[in-house]
């Protein structure tokens, strides 16, 4: 089953040299721990739009709109699209819209496009060309109780 003589250097094993487990049959139970956020690194550029449920770090490049929980763009991070995110830090560059909850511009921040919040806060430095507009929530669905104003009194 294993090959006994030594790799060559820059050869990789033959296949015979590999064990395969199988899966379990039952799904394992996924833990309910902090979940590690998804990076782009600084020599990576996406074409594309990138969508997600979980947090991002960008210190590289994106062509495209980004719809994630949490974003935190490094000051190498570049985003050329939309945003959509709970919650958004800005390090780096963006041309395009933002909507989120919440938005942080850093010193180092470079936006360009319109910016749609709850919560926006800016440190000195931090370059900002577009419109602040209040995010608006849709009024929340009545609850079932119906007051009569007239009959009231």
């Amino acid at each position: 089953m294993f090959n006994k003589q030594p790799a060559k250097p820059g050869q990789i094993g033959h296949s015979s040299d590999l064990t395969v487990f199988d899966a379990p049959s039952a799904p394992t139970a996924r833990k309910s721990g902090p979940r590690v956020a998804s990076l782009l690194a600084e020599d990576i550029t996406i074409d594309g739009n990138l969508r997600g449920d979980g947090d991002t770090q960008v210190d590289g490049a994106i062509h495209g709109d980004v719809m994630v929980a949490r974003l935190s763009i490094g000051e190498s991070g570049r985003i050329e699209g939309s945003i959509q995110a709970e919650v958004v830090e800005v390090r780096g560059r963006v041309t395009g819209a933002i909507t989120a909850k919440q938005v942080r511009l850093y010193a180092s921040a470079h936006v360009d496009g319109d910016i749609t919040h709850e919560q926006l806060t800016m440190e000195a430095g931090a370059y900002f060309e577009g419109r602040s507009l209040r995010l608006q929530r849709p009024a929340a669905a009545a609850s079932g109780d119906v007051i009569d104003i007239a009959s009231a009194g």
